[in-house]
Parts: C-alpha cells; structure tokens; sequence
C-alpha cells in the first residue's frame, strides 16, 4: 500500500466530510437555499469521489459487493444528484422548492453518513 495515497485518501475523505456537513447543515439552520450552500454541496461531493478514488486504488478495486461498497457508490450518486438539484432548483427560482431543499439534504447527507462511519469502521478493523 502506498501510504502517500492513503493520506490523500484520508484527507480527501474528511474534507469531504467537513465541506459537505458545512452546506447541509448551514443551509438546514438558514431554512433556504443558497448558491453558497451548492458550492460546499459541489466541492464536497469533488472531495468525496477524490478520496473515494484514492481508496479504491488501495483496494484494488473502485467496486466491491460489500455494505461498503453498495452504500457509498449510493451516497456518491446522491450527492451528485443532490448538488445537480440543488443547482435547478436556485435556477428555477421556485420560492416552495428553495425553502423545502434542506429536508431533501438532510435525508442525502444522513444516507451519505452511513459508508462515511461504515469505511472508517471497516477501515479501523485492518
């Protein structure tokens, strides 16, 4: 294992972490949407597949049929689509959609938490 990549790994997956909370949450207190949420929502999803990436090359493998690997392919489609949503939705200038956005983010980023503490369970245990 090359120990470079697995820092990046690990430093990507926890900006990652740090990023996409940072916009979930900012915009849940705030109770509407915002272009600067999206940014975090972007840059956290950017930072996740980077560290997701990284991992995979460790494990020699970009998918594997394990809880792990199911659910954090899921959760990185998620936040794609999410940050996509998010960007239609502030582009539609829906008012209901904009101030209603954050309980889709919630239920993303909880589904998103689940390989987050599952890989650093599995991660651990290695």
């Amino acid at each position: 294992m090359n120990s470079t990549t697995l820092v990046y790994a690990i430093v990507f997956i926890n900006l990652a972490c740090v990023l996409y909370t940072i916009g979930v949450w900012s915009e849940r207190f705030q109770r509407r949407l915002k272009w600067w949420h999206t940014y975090f929502f972007i840059f956290g999803f950017i930072c996740d597949t980077v560290g997701t990436t990284a991992m995979s090359l460790i494990s020699g493998s970009l998918f594997r049929l394990t809880f792990h690997g199911i659910t954090g392919n899921i959760a990185i489609l998620l936040m794609l689509f999410h940050a996509i949503w998010a960007i239609v939705v502030l582009a539609k200038k829906n008012e209901k959609m904009i101030v209603n956005f954050h309980r889709f983010s919630i239920v993303v980023w909880v589904i998103w938490l689940v390989p987050m503490i599952s890989g650093m369970i599995f991660g651990a245990m290695h």
